[in-house]
């Protein structure tokens, strides 16, 4: 019996990848840890390695294929004494290509949709749960948590699709967006209409909320943007993955997190001279090489952990129908790459030396431009930091990062005329920092008491050093 290569789901969220590269060709001898192929999320590219021995039999999704599904046959392999010759793809798991996103994938035969992938490197959806099956959705309780993602919830809204209805064939049995098309195309899980009556509206109301979701107001579409203007005047660029990934997620994030914004205006002539002082003070190798260097960025990734630590209310994320509060500060810092970025976090920020941290965003800055960043490396976080102070930009608002609860826009340092402490005009140091919160999670008031928290380390730096 060939052994399945499925597509690997390299992450949580991971619905589709696109098969980059093999590394192997038909009629190698593949052993446990062998790298097969390279994947590319909308993040990274990433390998796919062998669980077992045997031969690479079959290639069914040939590279260069974009959007294969998580869980789809990509290859087979012959085990001991099997014939490769003899190993054939399935019929039904033709590769899937841009040329048609909206048609719905190819029903699988039941050969592909029973056989134990051997090879697979995630959780599979649970028997029974998977797409087109034989089996039905076993039924839920009333009230029972639905698993979807953001992308499903929202195409369910629209097709007016029960996802109570709708089995899952994502990571750990959650609903994608196949799922919900091919539901809404079989119309085995559409909802049941409601019959009016006098208390329809206030039925209508949790239905509505989905759409609030992202499913309500809908953007132009293409040819709508384009009879805006002349044929002549532009160039059509087609959305990468990683672009793709962040109109959607931010797109959602402000439409589903309720945005405020506060702003305040923080003295750095301390945290500047301090650094200075950090910096002189290095250890060097014996090429000279300083062992750290510093960065005012550092210190704002540090004074953010310990700010959240010191407002513990402020140190959680919103989960449905309650809030995940934490006991350490993880803090995301937004890395610019080509067409995109990264949010790499600092895990246990309040925790680490200030060295650490220096060194720590050296490593992920590099790894992130080179697209070799690792999904639990820039996954997950409370908050994060996005700093244009380089580009000159004095003040501007940054959109959250969900889960996230909060996002700290962070402004170039500038010298001003200020208030000293005789009532006298003195030139100091000015950096000027603004925190988006989500308003599910904190209320201005706790909203402004970890950005006053922040504040104070930023000006009296040196408590960042006990």
């Amino acid at each position: 019996m060939p052994i399945n290569v499925l597509m690997p789901a390299l992450s949580p969220t991971m619905e589709k990848g696109n098969l980059a590269k093999w590394l192997k060709k038909e009629g190698d001898a593949v052993k446990s840890g062998d790298v097969l192929a390279e994947i590319e999320t909308d993040k990274a590219t990433m390998e796919v390695e062998a669980v077992d021995e045997g031969v690479l039999a079959k290639i069914v999704v040939p590279e260069g294929t974009a959007d294969v599904p998580v869980n789809d046959l990509i290859a087979l392999i012959a085990g001991d004494g099997e014939d490769p010759k003899s190993v054939s793809a399935p019929s039904g798991d033709a590769p899937k290509t841009k040329e048609a996103p909206a048609a719905a994938p190819e029903p699988k035969t039941a050969s592909a949709e029973t056989a134990q992938p051997a090879d697979a490197r995630v959780n599979e959806a649970p028997e029974g749960a998977k797409p087109n099956g034989a089996t039905q959705p076993a039924a839920r309780a009333e009230g029972e948590r639905v698993f979807a993602s953001p992308l499903a919830r929202r195409i369910a809204a629209q097709e007016g699709v029960d996802l109570f209805a709708v089995s899952g064939s994502g990571p750990r049995g959650r609903i994608i967006e196949r799922d919900v098309r091919e539901a809404a195309k079989s119309g085995t899980g559409k909802a049941p209409a409601k019959a009016a009556s006098a208390n329809s509206d206030a039925k209508a109301a949790p239905a509505a909320k989905p759409a609030a979701g992202g499913g309500g107001v809908q953007p132009l579409g293409l040819d709508q943007v384009r009879g805006y203007f002349s044929k002549d005047a532009y160039e059509e660029v087609p959305l990468d993955g990683m672009r793709k990934t962040i109109a959607r997620r931010l797109t959602e994030a402000m439409q589903i997190a309720p945005h405020f914004f506060l702003t305040v205006d923080c003295r750095i002539d301390a945290l500047l001279a301090l650094r200075t002082q950090i910096n002189d003070s290095a250890p060097k190798d014996k090429d000279g090489k300083a062992a750290f260097k510093l960065s005012v960025n550092d210190f704002i990734i540090k004074a953010m952990g310990l700010a959240l630590m010191r407002v513990p209310d402020a140190n959680a994320v919103f989960a449905e129908d309650r809030v995940l509060k934490f006991n350490n500060a993880e803090v995301g810092v937004a890395v610019a790459i080509d067409g995109g970025l990264f949010t790499p976090v600092i895990r246990k920020a309040d925790q680490k030396t200030l060295s650490t941290i220096s060194n720590e965003m050296k490593d992920f800055a590099a790894r992130a431009r080179a697209k070799k960043l690792k999904p639990e490396e820039y996954q997950g976080g409370v908050t994060s930091v996005s700093n244009l102070g380089m580009f000159g930009m004095k003040h501007f608002t940054a959109v959250i990062n969900p889960p996230q609860s909060s996002i700290l826009a962070v402004g170039a340092g500038e010298k001003r005329i200020v208030v000293g402490k005789d009532d006298q005009p003195v030139v100091a140091q000015v950096m000027t920092v603004t925190l988006s919160c989500d308003h599910r999670v904190m209320d201005g008031a706790l909203g402004a008491e970890l950005l006053s928290a922040f504040q104070g380390l930023i000006e009296r730096p040196m408590g960042m050093l006990v």
